[in-house]
């Protein structure tokens, strides 16, 4: 469930980093795909970004090493939340 908005339930780990200031002057947001439970704290690896081109603040995403995801499957993963947004998912390299 949100930290704040208690009411919303979100199907995957997301959280943010600290140390990376998003453009919303907060920390930069992560969904983290790959682990089914609650999570406190996550090391892993970035391996997209979505980019919404009607907010100003991009999502990350982010897996544990060695596992992948194809842009479709980010896609639905993140719909719960991305289905207001006109976005794009951008692989990383």
């Amino acid at each position: 469930y949100h930290p704040v908005h208690k009411e919303l339930y979100y199907p995957i780990n997301y959280g943010y980093i600290a140390d990376v200031i998003a453009a919303d002057g907060e920390g930069q947001d992560v969904y983290i795909l790959g682990v089914d439970v609650p999570l406190e704290t996550f090391r892993g690896k970035v391996i997209a970004a979505i980019r919404r081109l009607d907010d100003n603040e991009d999502k990350l995403v982010a897996a544990p090493e060695g596992m992948t995801f194809t842009a479709e499957e980010i896609r639905e993963a993140t719909w719960f939340v991305e289905q207001y947004f006109d976005s794009t998912v951008r692989m990383a390299p």
